[in-house]
C-alpha cells in the first residue's frame, strides 16, 4: 500500500514539475506579447502593475477570477462549461511527451509525435463545442471557420512531419533531437521550417490567420458569450498551444535541447535553458508577426493552406525521401 502511495505521489510530482512552469510561462508570454507588440507601435505596453509591468498578467488573471460567469438561457449548459475545460486540458496535457532534456521528459514514448499530433488535433473540439453550445449566430460562425481553419494546415503540419520522420526513422522525440547533433533539421529543411511556422499560426488562430475570433467581423467568435474563467480557460489553452507549437518546431527544426556550438563555455549550459530560449524566439516571431502582417480574408487562408502549402509539402517529401535513397542515407529501423 505504502509503495503505490509512493508511486501516485511520484506520478503527481512529475505532473507538476511540468505543468507549473507551463501555467507562469502562459502568464509571463502575454506579458512579452504586449510588450513586443508595443515595441513596434512605438508605446510602452504594460508598465504599471509591478516592475517592468511584470505582475499585470496576474491582475489579469485575478480578474477573471472575480468576475461573473454567465451561462446564455438559451445555450446548451453542459457543453458550453466543457468546452474551455477541454480545450485548456488538451493544451496542456501536450506537454507530456516534450523532452527539455535527454532524462528530463514526463513521458518519453516511442510513438511521441504521434501522440502530439493526435492531441493537438483534438484541440478544434473545444471550439466547435463552445461555439455551437453558445446558439449565437457569431460564435457559431467563428466556431465553423476554426474548424475548416485548423483541419486544413493540420494537413500542412502533418505532411512537414513527415519529413523529419525520414530523415530520423522513429517517432520518439528525443531520438529526432539526437538525429540533429550534426546539423539540426532546419537547415536542410528550411523550406518546410517556414511553412511549418506559418501552418502553426494558423493552427493556433494568430495573426493574421485569427479568422474565427475576428473582432471586426464577429466580435470575438466563437468566445463571445463566455465570461469571467470560462473565458480565461480558452486564453490559457490559446497561449499553451502556442507555447507548444513554438516547442515542436523547437524540437523538429532547432536541435531541441542541443547547443547550437558544442565549445565551452555553451556544452555547460542545460540543455532545458537551449529549448527555452530556442521557444522564446519562436514565440518573439509569432509576436512579431501579429504587430506587422495585416489578417488574411478567409479565402485567401484557405486558399494558402490547399494550393500552396500541401503541393508545397508534398513535393518536398518526394525530394527528401529521393535524395536519401539515392545516397543511401535512409535510417535503418
Amino acid at each position: 500500500m505504502i509503495n503505490y502511495i509512493n508511486i501516485i505521489i511520484s506520478e503527481v510530482y512529475k505532473i507538476l514539475y511540468v505543468l507549473v512552469p507551463v501555467l507562469v510561462s502562459v502568464a509571463m508570454v502575454v506579458w512579452l506579447d504586449r510588450r513586443i507588440w508595443a515595441f513596434v507601435q512605438k508605446r510602452q505596453g504594460p508598465n504599471v502593475v509591478g516592475p517592468f509591468g511584470l505582475l499585470q498578467s496576474l491582475a489579469d488573471a485575478l480578474k477573471y477570477v472575480f468576475k461573473e460567469v454567465i451561462v446564455p438561457s438559451s445555450a446548451n449548459k453542459a457543453i458550453f462549461i466543457l468546452a474551455p475545460i477541454i480545450t485548456m486540458t488538451l493544451a496542456l496535457i501536450s506537454w507530456a511527451v516534450i523532452p527539455f532534456s535527454a532524462t528530463q521528459v514526463l513521458a518519453d514514448i516511442n510513438v511521441g509525435i504521434l501522440y502530439l499530433f493526435a492531441v493537438s488535433s483534438l484541440g478544434v473540439y473545444g471550439i466547435i463545442m463552445g461555439g455551437w453550445a453558445s446558439n449565437s449566430k457569431y460564435p457559431f460562425l467563428g466556431a465553423i471557420r476554426s474548424a475548416a481553419q485548423m483541419v486544413s494546415y493540420e494537413v500542412s503540419i502533418g505532411v512537414i512531419i513527415i519529413n523529419v520522420l525520414l530523415c530520423v526513422g522513429s517517432l520518439n522525440l528525443n531520438e529526432i533531437v539526437m538525429a540533429q547533433k550534426n546539423i539540426w533539421f532546419v537547415i536542410p529543411l528550411f523550406p518546410m521550417f517556414v511553412i511549418f511556422f506559418i501552418s502553426a499560426l494558423a493552427e493556433t488562430n494568430r495573426p493574421p490567420f485569427d479568422l474565427p475570433e475576428a473582432e471586426a467581423e464577429l466580435v470575438a467568435g466563437y468566445q463571445t458569450e463566455y465570461s469571467g474563467m470560462m473565458y480565461a480557460m480558452f486564453w490559457l489553452g490559446e497561449y499553451a498551444n502556442i507555447l507548444l507549437m513554438c516547442a515542436m518546431g523547437s524540437v523538429l527544426f532547432l536541435g531541441g535541447w542541443l547547443s547550437p556550438i558544442e565549445i565551452y563555455p555553451l556544452n555547460l549550459i542545460p540543455g532545458a535553458i537551449w529549448l527555452i530560449l530556442k521557444i522564446l524566439f519562436l514565440f518573439i516571431l509569432f509576436a512579431l508577426v501579429k504587430a506587422i502582417v495585416p489578417r488574411y480574408r478567409y479565402d485567401q487562408l484557405m486558399r494558402l493552406g490547399w494550393k500552396v502549402f500541401l503541393p508545397l509539402s508534398l513535393l518536398w517529401v518526394v525530394l527528401t525521401a529521393s535524395y536519401l535513397f539515392y545516397f543511401d542515407l535512409l535510417p535503418t529501423v
